[in-house]
């Protein structure tokens, strides 16, 4: 501002320090207008970025209703089927190159549906069966080998000028498991599968894996290996002193049909090798389990613990015990519990596919349902698993 307008505006009655105040003002004023339009400029950016940012996620993430999408037709087409008999809609899925989930077998059938097939195995899973502590293997073929050291590897120590001796070499035993078939046939009447409001898919993944369940928990407990899996009691059973492979070893209670006090569930478990006991559990039944839950120490604490949580097992000497309906009562004789690492001594080993086949003429009025899937199942180590007999030796 020059002299001469200074001195105008002092003659107006405005100081220099009211205008240096004015000037800051408007300064302060303009700079603040300034910040804001970069935040907003910045705002928008940043929202340009994220928005570009979400789309290019959506591209490179995989269509995660595309096995829904895949799974419609084939569930659509397989609850036509198993109401009115009409495959057209299963057959039209191959020739479409999805015969992974509606192929037919060489025997008729059609597989079932994967949302059924997975509460099926949902409920084989749960069940109080061996299944939920050995190992289950999913195999391809008609039957599944397993390879075990049934022996110690050899070991030396040595230095720099001792010659180092032969070791022994380890004894290789194959098992082979052989896959058989179960069935089950559950039925209803043709007036129920017309109600559209009748859930039949349910109501056969439920029918079937009752069925299933019952029947493969009574194989792998007691299972003659005849065109069914071969049981943990089926093999042949030595003194566990004198125990050898291709047999399970059992602990005598000393008592016939009886127990002998709380000790011989201790030596049951010490029986079992070191490097299966970390893993071990109990197997009996609940008439068992009632008796066993009575036993206590020398110092008159009970042996048996109930589960802290909801969907816990009970302990017995710190060890879960498995509740398996199928093991023998106490009696004379009887191997009534089994203690080992099943994971390690027994195999389950099946195929993935489940098929059904639609049968309205067999037991009219009502319409048959024959499911069929591929099992198998044996003991895999023999060290792995020993048993309590109730007798004097």
């Amino acid at each position: 501002m020059s002299k001469t307008e200074t001195e105008s505006r002092i003659g107006e009655g405005v100081s220099p320090v009211q205008e240096m105040k004015s000037a800051v003002v408007e300064f302060a004023s303009s700079f603040k207008a300034f910040q804001s339009d970069i935040h907003a400029d910045f705002k928008q950016q940043k929202e340009r970025l994220t928005m570009l940012e979400r789309k290019s996620t959506q591209m490179a993430r995989p269509h995660l209703a595309a096995a829904t999408d895949f799974d419609a037709p084939h569930q659509k087409a397989f609850d036509a089927y198993l109401r009115t008999g009409e495959d057209d809609g299963l057959r039209g899925l191959e020739l479409e190159g999805k015969a992974m989930s509606s192929s037919v077998n060489s025997d008729g059938g059609y597989l079932i549906d994967p949302q059924t097939a997975e509460t099926i195995k949902s409920v084989l899973n749960s069940t109080a069966s061996i299944r939920g502590i050995a190992n289950v293997v999913t195999v391809d073929a008609g039957s599944y080998d397993v390879l075990i050291d049934s022996s110690e590897t050899g070991a030396g120590w040595a230095d720099e000028t001792t010659a180092t001796t032969e070791t022994g070499t380890p004894t290789i035993e194959r098992i082979a498991i052989p896959l058989h078939e179960l069935s089950a046939l559950p039925k209803a009447s043709q007036r129920l599968l017309d109600d559209s409001a009748f859930d039949i898919e349910n109501w056969l993944a439920g029918r079937i894996a009752d069925k299933f369940a019952c029947a493969e928990a009574a194989a792998f407990i007691t299972g003659d290996g005849v065109d069914k899996p071969t049981g943990i009691l089926t093999h042949s059973t030595v003194e566990n002193s004198s125990w050898s492979w291709g047999n399970i070893g059992y602990v005598a209670t000393g008592v016939d049909g009886g127990f002998d006090g709380g000790d011989t569930m201790v030596d049951l478990v010490y029986a079992l090798g070191a490097q299966y006991r970390a893993n071990g559990s109990f197997v009996m039944n609940s008439k068992t389990a009632g008796a066993v839950r009575k036993l206590k120490d020398g110092d008159g604490r009970f042996l048996w613990s109930d589960g802290l949580a909801a969907g816990e097992p009970a302990r017995l000497l710190g060890y879960p015990v498995l509740i398996a309906e199928d093991m023998p009562d106490i009696a004379s004789g009887a191997d009534a519990i089994a203690f080992g690492d099943f994971a390690a001594g027994y195999t389950v080993a099946e195929r993935p596919d489940l098929r059904v086949l639609r049968d309205p003429f067999s037991a009219k009025p009502h319409v048959l349902f024959y499911a069929t899937k591929r099992i198998g199942g044996d003991v895999c180590d023999f060290a792995a698993i020993k048993l309590l007999r109730f007798a004097l030796s």
